[in-house]
């Protein structure tokens, strides 16, 4: 099942809403070109979700991890990456198996390890201000 919302970029709460209204996970994987907001919306999410902890692209790190109402939520950036070892290397089978939030960017670059159980988020820049976002549902 695909949803989608069309949302200007002063209105990013109208799309972190539905986003979080109509996900049936945790694991959220954003597809976009460069600067099509994927971090700006993670940002906003993790803000909604309770967190107070300052929201950037882990594009070196390759994760960072936010605090969230006595939980974790992690944000992979895998733009950078070689190959899926570096991501293995990271532990990555250890952060997929916590009951935790999970964002990934990038994940074309480590096809064999997106876990069954995600949800796609799809960006599609429509000019500078406006954005459309389909949500892929794994069912």
């Amino acid at each position: 099942m695909v949803r989608k919302i069309k949302y200007k970029l002063e209105n990013i709460e109208s799309a972190v809403d539905f986003i979080l209204s109509n996900i049936n996970t945790k694991f959220l994987l954003f597809n976009g070109e460069m600067g099509s907001g994927k971090t700006t919306v993670i940002k906003a999410i993790v803000s909604k979700l309770g967190s107070a902890d300052p929201v950037s692209s882990p594009t070196f790190s390759i994760v960072n991890e936010y605090e969230i109402n006595n939980s974790i939520a992690y944000h992979f950036d895998f733009y950078r990456v070689e190959n899926e070892t570096e991501v293995l290397d990271i532990g990555i089978e250890d952060y997929f198996a916590k009951d935790s939030w999970c964002f990934l960017e990038w994940s074309e670059k480590i096809p064999n390890l997106i876990p069954d159980n995600i949800n796609y988020i799809n960006f599609k820049v429509l000019d500078d201000n406006n954005r459309i976002i389909e949500i892929e549902l794994n069912e």
